[in-house]
């Protein structure tokens, strides 16, 4: 029989070294070292959902928190069940820089690259 394992939930989303970089330089433009970057999951968007990356001051008991390289990252446990997997990247190119967010999760997206189903 396989014991069930307890405990830390897995990550519901993971950053690139490349986002973690430009989240960090933000974050030090904010000047509040209590500040974590907070990726949520909303209803609404061309696909059915949407997502939504913010500095919050606020960190609910509920939330998950993970600590990736030098920034905190929480997300609310009805975003990580959507999340779970995910990986946030930040290109900056000719094409234009920005953050991109990759769902295993998504079985549908649109256009603007920030809508989900």
């Amino acid at each position: 029989m396989t014991p069930v394992r307890i405990g830390r939930r897995p990550d519901p989303i993971t950053l690139t070294d490349a986002a973690v970089a430009k989240v960090a330089d933000l974050l030090a433009q904010e000047g509040d070292e209590q500040l974590v970057l907070r990726v949520a999951v909303r209803p609404g968007g061309c696909s059915g959902y949407s997502y939504e990356m913010f500095f919050d001051s606020e960190v609910a008991e509920d939330d998950i928190v993970r600590t990736q390289g030098s920034v905190r990252v929480a997300v609310d446990p009805q975003s990580a069940e959507l999340l779970k997997g995910s990986t946030l990247d930040y290109t900056d190119g000719l094409q234009g820089a920005g953050f991109h967010i990759s769902n295993p999760n998504a079985t549908r997206t649109c256009g603007c690259g920030s809508s989900f189903s």
